[in-house]
């Protein structure tokens, strides 16, 4: 198996999403003697720019047109991470919980490697559907204060049900959420983490079973 590890957290040794994802990632990699590990770092690694130089490059291949040699450039380099993407056989994401959302990394991630004839292909009658099929993922969730069932003025949560959607939109027919929360406003955070890390070990172990 190779395991394509997002990493869109800023931080490294106290950040409680990423540190749920290493611990899962290292109970599958007890249990699989073929793991292969590639981790993604959204905000140290290159990640090129969907800019107007892309969005250019993009609508000169619908149209069959030319490109530019610096659209070529932008161009191949986007398919660079598409393919680095598209070569896992799973994903796990760690993600924090930013304005309710994604950290805009990830946002950029999405957008770069989700181009049609890629990651999706579209037909006039049935509409779209996802090209990056036999994968599957988790995400690892983590927020200061939002929990589910929490009262509303503490937040909301949009980056599950967002990553979800994605995921399914791309193909990816099995995705698990673990959530690691909350991580601020919390009397026994340490029960919390425990639970969290409990479920990663169970997930890693039903994957290696699977």
């Amino acid at each position: 198996m190779k395991l394509l590890h997002i990493n869109a957290s800023t931080r490294a040794s106290d950040s409680q999403s990423l540190d749920v994802a290493n611990t899962f990632i290292n109970e599958l990699g007890k249990n699989s003697s073929n793991l292969q590990i590639d981790t993604f770092n959204l905000f140290e690694d290159e990640l090129p720019e969907f800019d107007g130089l892309a969005v250019g490059a993009k609508m000169a291949l619908f149209s069959a047109s030319d490109f530019s040699a610096d659209q070529k450039q932008a161009w191949e380099n986007i398919k660079k991470v598409f393919d680095r993407f598209a070569s896992a056989d799973a994903y796990i994401f760690n993600v924090p919980l930013w304005n309710n959302s994604i950290p805009y990394k990830l946002k950029q991630f999405i957008d770069v490697v989700t181009q049609p004839g890629w990651a999706f292909g579209f037909d006039p009658a049935k509409g779209y559907s996802g090209l990056l099929t036999g994968k599957k993922a988790i995400v690892v969730h983590a927020s200061g204060v939002y929990y589910d069932g929490i009262p509303e003025a503490f937040g909301s949560d949009f980056a599950t049900a967002y990553l979800e959607d994605w995921l399914k939109f791309i193909g990816v027919e099995t995705v698990e959420h673990l959530h690691v929360a909350p991580t601020v406003m919390n009397a026994d955070y340490t029960k919390t983490k425990t639970e969290a890390k409990s479920s990663a070990k169970k997930l890693a172990n039903e994957w290696t079973n699977d």
